[in-house]
């Protein structure tokens, strides 16, 4: 089962703004790409063509420290810090050289996608809720 996973990156310059810094919207980016290389690291996939159900973002938030910059080599921590029937919250923390940069959340809910009919929250499938965990206390992500 996986709970947590490490993705490092490097700011590419179209993630910067006129002043730059990364523009804030990009840690949300980075974000969701740790959570889809946790469901990979898992053996998983977020969104598996042809699939009944989706994961829309619910809640989603970031306080900044400090900035990113055009070259930075950062890492994105992600774990999962709660589980419910049919919800999955993470939370993230950007680390530039050891040192915390921001941390956000994120909460994701299991929906069935149907043609023609609205998205309806539904309980996460155990073949995934199987190889998922919440991460122990005490972990890197604060």
């Amino acid at each position: 089962m996986v709970f947590e996973f490490r993705l490092k990156r490097r700011v590419q310059f179209y993630e910067t703004d006129a002043a730059g810094i990364v523009h804030f919207s990009n840690y949300f980016r980075y974000m969701e790409e740790a959570e889809h290389a946790l469901w990979r690291s898992a053996g998983l996939s977020i969104s598996v063509p042809g699939s009944e159900i989706g994961w829309p973002r619910v809640n989603v938030s970031f306080e900044y420290s400090r900035p990113l910059r055009f070259e930075d080599e950062f890492e994105a921590h992600i774990r999962i810090v709660e589980m419910a029937e049919k919800m999955i919250r993470y939370k993230c923390s950007i680390l530039l050289a050891g040192v915390l940069v921001a941390t956000g959340t994120m909460t994701v809910v299991c929906v069935a996608k149907r043609p023609n009919e609205p998205m309806k929250a539904v309980p996460i499938p155990p073949e995934i809720a199987s190889h998922l965990r919440v991460a122990p206390e005490g972990g890197q992500t604060s």
